[in-house]
């Protein structure tokens, strides 16, 4: 069982900047990726980006891609999305997961409870 608490959300203004953190506590050992997603009222969940836990490489969603980059925290079993030159259009909630597998898109496993995040105009 792995548990995923994420936290960082707020509300900010448009070009602003937030800094997600998502820490892992249980069965971290059985993590190969994480990943960032998020999901708009009355929108469907979008992927935002993943890590490859052990290596370190990351992929983005090219909405995002420029302006978020994900990094981790071994020492803290914890992974962060920094949000640089935030829009409107990324507000939703913002969910950190984790998988067993190896693709950065599906196959999650464990999910945390969501950080909201806003951008005002």
């Amino acid at each position: 069982q792995v548990q995923l608490v994420e936290s960082g959300g707020g509300l900010v203004q448009a070009g602003g900047s937030l800094r997600l953190s998502c820490a892992a506590s249980g069965r971290t050992f059985s993590i190969y990726v994480m990943g960032w997603f998020r999901q708009a009222p009355g929108k469907d969940r979008e992927f935002v980006g993943g890590i490859n836990w052990s290596v370190s490489s990351t992929h983005y969603a090219d909405s995002v891609k420029g302006r978020f980059t994900i990094s981790r925290d071994n020492a803290k079993n914890t992974v962060y999305l920094q949000m640089n030159s935030l829009k409107p259009e990324d507000t939703a909630v913002y969910y950190c997961a984790a998988g067993r597998g190896t693709s950065y898109y599906v196959g999650y496993d464990y999910w945390g409870h969501g950080t909201q995040v806003t951008v005002s105009s």
